[in-house]
């Protein structure tokens, strides 16, 4: 689909006939695989699709001005396919850019920092047919903060192959008692205890097994393990070997989000070279039955592809909804195998685990979060990009590092985590007090709590994947209420309801998708109790409120009038 998609710019009625054909399954099938990612399209598109980040930290920055230039300066409007044969415009959500807002991707390659009138420059040289890898931005990890040498985990010198070098003299089981030493858990946000998946594969006797790296992080305002693929994509690579040497693995992929296809070159690169040196294949540097190949697959922009179980659907080449949780991925995964899924960054920790020694780690940290977590800082600060710190560094510390500026909401790991208020700046960044899946986003006290949250409801509204009813309405009727907010016609009831519907939707949804969208919806009324009394009507004030007859049947109007179109 993607080689359609490159090709002509969309995946033709003919191309999804011909793909239905070949894998012998029907037409409506491919149609749905095809309508769940964001990145194809079944109606043709211009020569260069431009898409805009329209995350939170993007809206604060200039969304609006970028958007409105953008359809100036081509002609096209956003969202619609205008049948221009030069440009297509869309919205999307985080491309991992949100240390350089307005961030857009143009068939693929990024531009950052945009300006109304580097977006001018932008179109004019590509109405002028200037290649644009000769000019499109070359985004850089803005490292910000690494601890002092003796404490620094990611952020120090790399050679390639010290981590891997050590399997000669390791077993698995030594290795498994070093990960859970060091008490490694996920670093995508779930925080699964490593050792433990790890042993649940290894100790499953069949023959085929998989690694992958989920490299799709699509949380807004996180972008760290990012910065780990253009700076040390050995060292992730090396963890993937090491998980397979533990648990007997000969096969990997590397899970590549869509919005960083960008970095595709450098990883393969990188793959190549690490197969000249008998780092990958047969008996990799001449131990008996160490055999692991690895590839990278595109992703297509689906946020719950960051899901284990629906990442490994959308790699089977489905729709990627989560699996019902019947087996773990470690019993039943990729192609029905037994596989391991690890984040970006859980890989290359483990990486420096093997290559340093537990004792590196003990005195780093706190008893149990022991080592290093990367942040990715973005919002109203001075430096927003990459941090290294230690675990248990205050949140105060942290707003003092990335120079923040009137701190009054904090988000912690993205939409799908909490907010916190100036009262719980004390807090540590650990796993026994505040844990953080990588993403801080930082609201001065002008920044309006109303607007991150209707961005945040419209973003989990649009990613759902629908198929199961407590996200799919609840998410529906989170964002509905956030209107009801905006026009000054909520009450303490709809407060109530709103966290109702959020415990509803995490008792009841399928995947941690729908379990989480509603916690920061949920904190924010708890945690900014004061603000939401004034935003709403008393029970009296409600019963006086006139009927919105137009607001009312607009829904209704909108679609009378496309269908006389």
């Amino acid at each position: 689909m993607w080689n359609q998609q490159n090709t002509q710019g969309f995946i033709s009625k003919k191309a999804i006939i011909e793909i239905a054909n070949l894998l012998n399954i029907s037409t409506i099938e491919v149609e749905g695989v095809i309508s769940f990612y964001h990145f194809f399209h079944q109606k043709p598109t211009g020569k260069y699709i431009i898409y805009l980040n329209n995350s939170i930290t993007s809206e604060f920055k200039g969304f609006e001005i970028i958007k409105t230039t953008f359809e100036k300066e081509t002609r096209c409007v956003f969202n619609k396919y205008n049948n221009n044969p030069l440009f297509s415009l869309f919205e999307t959500s985080c491309i991992g850019l949100s240390d350089q807002e307005p961030a857009a991707l143009i068939n693929f390659y990024p531009f950052t920092d945009l300006t109304p009138k580097k977006v001018i420059s932008i179109i004019k040289k590509l109405k002028n047919n200037i290649p644009i890898e000769t000019f499109a931005d070359n985004p850089i990890s803005k490292i910000q903060y690494v601890p002092e040498e003796d404490k620094t985990v990611f952020f120090k010198k790399y050679i390639t192959g010290n981590s891997i070098k050590n399997l000669k003299k390791e077993t698995s089981e030594s290795i498994l008692n070093k990960i859970s030493k060091v008490n490694l858990k996920g670093r995508g946000g779930a925080f699964f205890p490593t050792a433990l998946k790890w042993k649940a594969c290894k100790n499953n006797t069949s023959s085929k097994k998989y690694i992958i790296c989920n490299a799709d992080e699509g949380e807004p305002g996180t972008f760290k393990d990012k910065a780990l693929l253009i700076d040390f994509p050995g060292l992730v690579i090396e963890g993937m070997i090491i998980a397979a040497f533990v648990v007997g693995a000969n096969e990997g992929i590397i899970y590549l989000r869509g919005e960083y296809k960008y970095l595709l070159s450098k990883i393969e690169k990188t793959i190549d070279e690490f197969y000249k040196n008998n780092f990958l294949g047969k008996n990799i540097l001449g131990i008996t039955n160490l055999n692991f190949d690895l590839k990278v697959e595109l992703g297509a922009g689906a946020y719950v592809c960051g899901e284990e179980t629906a990442l490994i659907e959308s790699l089977e080449g489905k729709r990627g909804e989560p699996r019902i949780r019947k087996y773990f991925p470690t019993d039943v995964g990729y192609l029905g195998k037994p596989t391991i899924v690890n984040n970006v960054e859980t890989l290359a920790n483990a990486a420096r685990i093997v290559e340093l020694g537990t004792n590196y780690f003990q005195n780093i940290g706190t008893d149990k979060s022991k080592g290093t977590k990367l942040l990715s800082i973005s919002g109203d600060v001075a430096k927003p990009g990459i941090y290294e710190v230690e675990w248990g560094i205050t949140v105060k510390e942290l707003l003092r590092l990335c120079q923040a500026t009137s701190p009054n909401y904090v988000q912690i790991t993205g939409p799908s985590g909490e907010c916190i208020n100036e009262s719980e700046f004390d807090r540590k960044i650990c796993n026994e007090d505040l844990v953080c899946g990588g993403a801080i986003m930082v609201f001065n006290k002008f920044r309006s709590i109303i607007q991150i949250l209707e961005n945040f409801t419209k973003f989990f509204k649009s990613e759902s994947c629908g198929i199961c009813t407590p996200c799919r309405a609840g998410n529906q009727i989170l964002f509905e209420k956030i209107q009801k907010l905006k026009k000054g016609l909520c009450t303490a009831t709809d407060l109530q309801e709103i966290k109702d519907w959020g415990n509803i939707m995490k008792l009841t949804s399928r995947c941690g998708l729908g379990k989480t969208s509603s916690n920061t919806f949920s904190t924010a009324i708890e945690k900014f109790n004061d603000y939401f009394k004034l935003k709403i009507l008393n029970e009296d004030e409600s019963q006086n409120v006139e009927f919105d007859m137009e607001n009312a049947i607009q829904e209704f109007d909108s679609v009378i009038k496309n269908n006389h179109h």
